[in-house]
């Protein structure tokens, strides 16, 4: 079943496990079976906060809205996908996955890994699956929105799907 329908600064189409095509991230999701809305809106190039421009421009509460982060822990990138209104935590983070330090990982790295361009790294469907960690926030609400792939594509989904599909380890890695 799909359905689609015009939105505040973009469309909306819903899927239920069925469709092809799109980013890898729908793809992924798609063939989990995963019911999912895909969100869009006209990205601003001159933005400073992908995340913020997101939450703004779909009229969804910021904590609803996570960005996804790309670290080096003990020199092995890592994913923390954390809400847009909050900042990482790089010592909770390293503490969620067993390891001593934690930094930014390079942006060149993070894309090369994800397969996917800054501002547009989803946690699903990623070239090569590194450790996932989801902020507990995340299980607070009914569903969260992550990039789909792209700037201006979000993807809707149930917080317990997000963590399947990516493998999770859930922790509090705000700062």
């Amino acid at each position: 079943m799909a359905r689609t329908k015009a939105g505040k600064g973009g469309g909306t189409s819903d899927r239920r496990g069925a469709g092809g095509g799109g980013t890898p991230a729908t793809v992924a999701a798609t063939r989990a079976g995963v019911t999912y809305t895909l969100r869009s809106y006209d990205h601003d190039p001159a933005t400073g906060s992908y995340g913020e421009e997101a939450a703004r421009a779909l009229d969804v509460e910021p904590g609803r809205v996570f960005k996804t982060l790309v670290a080096e822990v003990d020199g092995r990138l890592t994913v923390a996908v954390v809400p847009v209104s909050a900042s990482l935590g790089l010592k909770a983070l390293a503490a969620a996955v067993g390891g001593k330090r934690a930094a930014m990982a390079d942006p060149a790295a993070a894309e090369r890994s994800t397969g996917y361009v800054r501002g547009g790294i989803s946690p699903l469907g990623q070239r090569k699956r590194l450790p996932t960690v989801v902020d507990a926030s995340a299980t607070g609400h009914g569903t969260v929105l992550v990039s789909a792939g792209r700037r201006g594509l979000e993807i809707e989904l149930a917080p317990a799907d997000l963590i399947r599909l990516t493998d999770a380890t859930v922790a509090d890695i705000r700062a």
